[in-house]
């Protein structure tokens, strides 16, 4: 706590210092490039290079060179200006983050007084400081795709696979705000903070190699840089309903064609706040999802069925339910992003934000088909509140300041609080017989927060024409508190914890004896820990950008402190046995060490021509693993039976990413790019497990670093605009191989009494071909775009039945492949001038458009969904008054969500 204060009060004292000093925006790019004589060729000293409407430009110098730093991402026109010479403006130069654009003007001897040429900047421009796979997504391009979050837009990008970047595992990525960490330490995966597609102004997505800048990642980098007030007044509310229109309502029960599934609102406003100087954003968006899968509200949560009984005569079916249609992927989520921006200076710019995600869902279980209410709820409240700013000093060096403060929530629990009244007895739950839920509850409850400090400071020194040196430093401080309980009864193991009797009012057998109870840390019924976690940063990198040659080399370090104890003997950890005359028996528990690790970064673009590019990178990555993975089980309790314990390990080494790539860029024609990349990945120290025994011969899992894997594939990324025509296609070829799918197969299959897998094997999200494809056509009051994707299908697990002789055959996991997936998306819109101010849109979303059966997971017997060999064994085995064998088998889960027909209605001003 005392680190967390004293890093807030240098923050603020060092925003204080420079408040009178001339500051930049936050993250910027560049635009550079040289000025000559059309006829001559020769350089143009003085001449004067401007953003159009900016208070940004530069003079060219001796050799005709010109660079402007800190640029907001955006679209601008840039003019070059010479006593003698017309003016020269190129239009519709888009700057992107972190990335230099290079023009080159060549200007022509004056004619006529005030003559001004009009041009394009050359797709090079954009490509020739390139060197790794990265791709900037502008907002207006996110504007014209139909692709509802931010996910969507990531997914559709070359190297990404069912969320997995270049073949590694989930969670291999670091998502920023604005260049800062938001990740979800604990889990690893996703990120803490919610972006709307509405807020981005530049979207960058890197699923190659990235510079020494970036870290805490080993496969990609996604970073969103959110949007500023501009110095006029705007926004817009809208409003769009959603309904599932399908033909296959006998799989997704409940879903009618008049019907209002889905509602979606929301809001942005932006402009000046009482000066120019002074400008906020605000957006919110508002969900109530009811989404696709429903279930029948046959049982109540204290309804009792009992199919133990051969004799059905003797079966209990009690049904006190309505039988309505209860929607069972739902879900209510609110969205909040604020932004103030000031600018008391031309050159002093301090942004501050806040935003808000206010979550609840469930997810789809078939086992609670019948009794939905009886399942637990997700409960998320994650906020962000963040001040950046950013200080120059001459033309030639600047340096920014981050601060971002996270504080993230998340539930799932039935009942917030663990004691609460309405949890009943555990006899009521019960699928035997026709395997469902006839009654009862979910009694897990995990309340977990965490909540991140992080500072991040940068300074860039742009010390010559070819040189730009970068340098960094990264300071995050961790505060996990994570509350798990499975809930008990008061009355377990009494003689009258089971007594019960039939009430005939409520129509059902009541168990009195049952009073909810919770466990602490020092039981097997509970998980309760609060750590603190640190992270530090540092790097330095030399950006070398000659006239057909672009290097990137740099230096990464990382620090990372678990700060926590381990025990000394894993054979015994919680000191369970005792052994007073052997010592070294026992666990003492000391610190954790701290891991530290340097990673070298290299990456070259070559200029082959004036439409051609070659570019070569190579690099460390190094990243911590997820947070759970460090502290479960606590408090070091095994229990007494074989592979039931699985425990963290304080001492786990960062996991790591050799990665090697090359590409080519092309310039087909004037507005179509064609871009090829090959890679390779070695990935070792993978979070694995081992199995430990303990003296007494109880085994159980320890976290540890052993898995290893490697992807090599190949990226091909098309790009063509030709008036108001644009379109795209990204595809992927790849071929990713491991010892283990997640950290925990090795360890399960022990447990299940198979051997060990002695070579590499697909991973289960080894998909060799992957196409992206976008298409947009429109005009000045309408637009519409289709989207499609191609996935050629994952591997599965094919077992055979328990009867063919194959069953004695130990076969290794991810043996065959389920059938590809495709589908196809559309949206439209068309606006209608009410007047000089107001426009209304009406627009039109269609997700699966054909309404295509694609098969997400499949049986493990026949490789399809919703098909299984029904045995006559498992239909002597199913008992039950209400429902068939067939329907323990059709999962309507197991399908993507079928056509989505979205109707939307907005005003804009």
């Amino acid at each position: 706590m005392k680190q967390r204060i004293l890093v807030t009060l240098v923050v603020i004292l060092w925003c204080l210092a420079f408040i009178s000093t001339p500051l930049y925006a936050a993250t910027t790019g560049k635009v550079a490039g040289k000025v000559t004589d059309k006829e001559t060729g020769e350089p143009l000293p003085g001449a004067n290079v401007t953003i159009v409407d900016s208070r940004y430009g530069a003079a060219a110098d001796a050799d005709g060179d010109f660079f402007i730093l800190n640029v907001p991402p955006g679209v601008y026109s840039v003019k070059a200006t010479m006593m003698g010479y017309a003016a020269r403006v190129m239009t519709d130069v888009r700057v992107s983050i972190n990335s230099t654009v290079n023009l080159s003007f060549e200007m022509s001897p004056e004619v006529i007084a005030g003559e001004t040429v009009t041009v394009t900047a050359s797709l090079i421009s954009y490509k020739k400081d390139q060197t790794s796979s990265v791709r900037h997504i502008s907002s207006d391009q996110i504007d014209l795709l139909p692709l509802e979050n931010l996910s969507d837009v990531i997914e559709m990008q070359a190297g990404v696979v069912e969320g997995h970047f270049r073949g590694g595992r989930l969670g291999e990525v670091s998502y920023m705000v604005d260049g800062v960490p938001v990740d979800d330490s604990f889990g690893g995966v996703n990120s803490a903070v919610t972006i709307e597609n509405d807020v981005v102004q530049d979207l960058e997505v890197i699923t190659g190699t990235f510079n020494a800048e970036y870290g805490r990642a080993m496969s990609g980098i996604v970073n969103a840089i959110t949007k500023d007030g501009g110095d006029r007044y705007h926004g817009r509310v809208n409003m769009q309903l959603g309904n599932y229109l399908t033909g296959n309502t006998d799989l997704f029960i409940g879903l009618k064609p008049i019907d209002m599934r889905n509602q979606d609102y929301r809001l942005q406003l932006e402009g000046p706040l009482l000066s120019r100087n002074l400008s906020f954003f605000i957006n919110y968006r508002h969900q109530n999802n009811k989404n696709h899968l429903n279930g029948v509200r046959r049982f109540l949560p204290t309804d009792y069925s009992d199919y133990a009984s051969d004799n059905p005569v003797q079966w209990i079916d009690t049904a006190n339910g309505d039988s309505a249609w209860v929607p069972m992927n739902d879900g209510l989520y609110n969205s909040f992003f604020g932004k103030l921006t000031y600018r008391p200076l031309p050159d002093l710019k301090i942004s501050a934000t806040f935003t808000q995600s206010l979550d609840e869902w469930s997810g789809y279980s078939h086992t609670w088909k019948y009794n939905p209410d009886g399942r637990a709820r997700n409960h998320s409240d994650n906020q962000m509140y963040s001040l950046l700013v950013n200080h120059s000093i001459g033309r030639t060096l600047f340096h920014e300041l981050k601060l971002t403060y996270v504080d993230d929530y998340y539930g799932n629990y039935l009942f917030e609080n663990p004691l609460d009244a309405g949890y009943i007895h555990d006899r009521y739950a019960n699928s035997f017989g026709p395997g469902f839920m006839t009654g009862g509850q979910e009694k897990g409850h995990t309340v977990r927060t965490q909540q991140d400090l992080t500072a991040k400071y940068d300074i860039t020194w742009q010390v010559s024409k070819n040189h730009s040196l970068k340098a960094g430093a990264l300071y995050i401080g961790h505060q996990l508190n994570n509350e798990y309980h499975s809930i008990q009864n008061v009355y377990r193991q009494q003689p009258n914890e089971y007594d019960n009797y039939f009430d005939p009012e409520l129509n059902t057998w009541v168990f009195p004896n049952y009073e909810p109870e919770i466990l602490g840390d020092s039981t097997l019924y509970g998980e309760v820990y609060d750590v603190n976690p640190l992270e530090l940063a540092g790097y330095l990198q030399d950006k070398m950008e000659f006239d057909e040659m672009v290097i990137n080399l740099g230096l990464r370090y990382d620090f990372f402190d678990p700060n926590t104890t381990y025990p000394s003997n894993l054979r015994n950890p919680a000191n369970q046995l005792s052994f007073p005359s052997n010592l070294e028996k026992m666990s003492s528990y000391p610190m954790a060490d701290a891991k530290v690790q340097l990673s070298p970064r290299f990456g070259l673009s070559y200029q082959l021509s004036g439409a051609a590019l070659l570019h070569f990178s190579y690099g460390h990555f190094f990243q911590a693993p997820p947070m759970y993975a460090f502290y479960q089980n606590h408090s070091f309790l095994v229990a007494p039976t074989d592979y039931a314990t699985q425990t963290g390990n304080p001492q786990l080494e960062a996991q790591k990413t050799v990665q090697y790539e090359v590409g080519l860029w092309q310039e087909i024609v004037t507005g179509m790019g064609l871009e090829v990349n090959l890679f390779y990945r070695d990935i070792y120290d993978l979070l694995s497990m081992m199995v430990v025994s303990t003296y007494n011969q109880i085994e159980y899992g320890v976290y540890t670093n052993k898995d290893y894997g490697n992807v090599k594939g190949l990226e091909v990324k098309y790009d063509v605009q030709f008036g108001g025509l644009r379109s795209f296609i990204n595809y992927t070829l790849q071929y990713t191989r491991g010892n283990a799918d997640n950290p925990t197969q090795t360890f399960t299959r022990a447990g299940n009494s198979q051997d060990p897998i002695p070579r590499l094997i697909p991973m289960s999200w080894d998909q060799r071909h992957t196409v992206a494809l976008g298409i947009n056509y429109g005009a000045k009051k309408w637009n519409m775009s289709l989207t499609g994707y191609y996935d050629d299908g994952t591997p599965y697990t094919w077992a055979p039945i328990a009867e063919s002789r194959l069953a004695r055959v130990n076969l290794y996991p991810n043996n065959a492949k389920k059938p590809a997936k495709y589908q196809l998306d559309f949206m439209g819109y068309y606006d209608l001038k009410l007047s000089s101010r107001f426009t209304l849109r009406a627009s039109l979303y269609i997700e699966n458009l054909l309404d295509t059966k694609n098969e997400l997971f499949v049986n493990g017997n026949t490789g399809r969904a919703n098909e299984a060999i029904i045995r006559a064994v498992d239909l002597a085995n199913h008992r039950s008054l209400f429902n068939s064998y067939e329907d323990r088998i059709i999962n309507p889960a197991a399908i993507a969500a079928p056509r989505y027909v979205k109707l939307g209605l907005g005003l804009i001003f």
